[in-house]
C-alpha cells in the first residue's frame, strides 16, 4: 500500500528540508538563546546579533517585525521561534492569535468558549 502526501492546507508552511535550510541561520540565533547571556546580547543590540548569524534580509524583516507568520515563511521552526517570541514578550496567545488572524483578546476569547463547551 503506497501512501499519498496529505492535501496541503492553504496558508500552511510545511517544514520539510527546503525550509530547513532556507531557515538555518535564523533557527541557530534561536538555538543560541538557550543561553540567557545570548538572550541579553540581542536585546542588547538586535541588529548586530542578527549579523553575527548571518540572516537573510527576510529573515531581519521578520525579527523586527514580530510576525511569527512571517518567521516561518523564513524558514523559521516554530519550536526554536519560541526561544525568540519569550525575549520579545510573546506568550501563546500572542503567537496563537497571529496564527489564526484574530486579535489576542478574540482568540483568548475563543480558547476560553471552547473549554467551557
Amino acid at each position: 500500500m503506497t501512501r499519498s502526501a496529505p492535501a496541503p492546507i492553504p496558508g500552511t508552511t510545511v517544514f520539510d528540508g527546503a525550509e530547513a535550510q532556507k531557515g538555518y541561520a535564523l533557527n541557530r540565533m534561536c538555538f543560541s538563546f538557550n543561553d540567557a547571556a545570548n538572550r541579553a546580547a540581542f536585546v542588547v543590540d538586535e541588529a548586530a546579533y542578527c549579523d553575527r548569524y548571518g540572516l537573510t534580509p527576510e529573515q531581519r524583516a521578520a525579527v523586527a517585525s514580530r510576525n511569527v507568520l512571517q518567521l516561518i515563511a523564513a524558514g523559521g521552526n516554530i519550536y526554536y521561534l519560541a526561544k525568540l517570541a519569550g525575549i520579545l514578550g510573546l506568550n501563546v496567545q500572542d503567537l496563537g492569535a497571529q496564527q489564526t488572524g484574530m486579535s489576542v483578546e478574540a482568540f483568548k476569547a475563543k480558547l476560553q468558549a471552547s473549554a467551557q463547551g
